[in-house]
């Protein structure tokens, strides 16, 4: 097997007991198989499954109680970011964001590349607050600040509401300098999602399309069909079927109408793309999707499908070291697709 030479660096830094192999799909899509599960993943993935999996199942049951779901990403203001990370705090025209640049970075004022990053929470729970460490360990891989868009969630507003949001957020950066060609657009499980979603509403907009798009365990379609006729409908440690079947009919009650997903938008053109899942996880549908229509639609996407690995399984790099090389190989990546001009590097940033 051959494995291309871009996938050359990751794969020098993985432990003995990692190794990457070719992927192919139940729907023949391909990939990268990432093999290799360490102990302390797989207690996560056990700690997983007996805490967030029957939490998840019991809402399902009960999704429209008046669940404090705010109250999770401000409980989240107690969990300190990484040491010497900057924050700059940062109105677009219908929410918040903050700029967040990790130690290694320096001032995002002279940044070479810079992420939007738009975060998880089914689109109706968490914030930059829960996704603070995870979004530095991204920007210190990356060398690059990240502008994490506060997009505004349901039952108040709707997804496309979200979605415009986040080209807001693609707006502001490029009104404060930065090029298309240094810009990547990332995010996780819903915000994997909108990452899609924004990048089409970019190019529809007429504004030029970023480096790069990637994706961390990302939901693709509302509509669980496909996914609960899959595998993994009763293996993934985090969401279990209920949950999602119970989101949905969610969704497309307070939207209105069956949600669009971004699979069935008119993808030629779109930018190069990273998605990463875990082989497990109830998402891998999705992932498997998206990267077909991406290829299909004429675009370049590598799919990575990380062993035994739970959702976002990223968010854990300070437990597991699979979480540690995901996040590596997503910097590697975004160094790859984007690149510095030094007549775009002005000064004229804020800091």
């Amino acid at each position: 097997m051959q494995i291309p030479m871009s996938r050359l660096t990751l794969i020098g830094s993985l432990r003995p007991e990692h190794h990457a192999e070719k992927y192919r799909s139940e729907s023949h899509v391909d990939g990268t198989f990432m093999a290799g599960a360490s102990l302390r993943s797989q207690v996560l993935q056990c700690s997983l499954s007996r805490t967030v999996n029957p939490f998840l199942r019991f809402w399902a049951h009960f999704p429209d109680l008046p669940w404090p779901a705010g109250a999770v990403d401000s409980l989240a203001r107690t969990i300190p970011p990484p040491r010497h990370t900057t924050r700059r705090a940062v109105r677009l025209e219908n929410c918040r964001a903050e700029l967040l640049a990790a130690a290694e970075v320096g001032s995002a004022a002279g940044a070479d590349r810079v992420l939007l990053y738009l975060h998880g929470g089914g689109f109706v729970v968490c914030g930059p607050h829960t996704h603070r460490d995870l979004v530095a360990r991204v920007s210190a891989a990356a060398d690059a600040p990240a502008l994490i868009v506060d997009y505004r969630m349901l039952p108040k507003h709707t997804i496309a509401d979200a979605v415009a949001d986040g080209v807001d957020g693609y707006r502001w950066l490029l009104d404060e300098g930065w090029a298309p060609e240094q810009i990547v657009v990332c995010g996780d499980s819903a915000g994997g999602f909108l990452t899609f979603a924004v990048a089409v509403s970019i190019r529809d907009e007429g504004l030029p399309l970023p480096a790069g798009l990637a994706a961390m365990s990302p939901l693709i379609e509302v509509d669980p069909t496909r996914k609960l006729a899959h595998r993994n409908a009763d293996r993934c440690a985090v969401i279990p079927a209920q949950a999602m079947v119970a989101l949905s009919n969610r969704l497309v009650r307070e939207e209105g109408t069956p949600v669009p997903t971004p699979a069935d938008a008119d993808l030629r053109g779109m930018p190069p793309t990273l998605i990463q899942i875990g082989s497990r996880e109830f998402l891998l549908p999705d992932a498997e999707l998206m990267a077909q229509r991406l290829t299909d639609a004429g675009g370049s996407c590598e799919l990575q499908v990380w062993q035994g690995q739970v959702h976002v399984f990223q968010a854990a790099a300070g437990i597991i070291p699979e979480a540690r090389l995901a996040i590596a190989a997503l910097g590697e990546f975004i160094r790859k697709v984007t690149w510095a001009d030094p007549v775009v590097r002005s000064g004229q940033r804020g800091a």
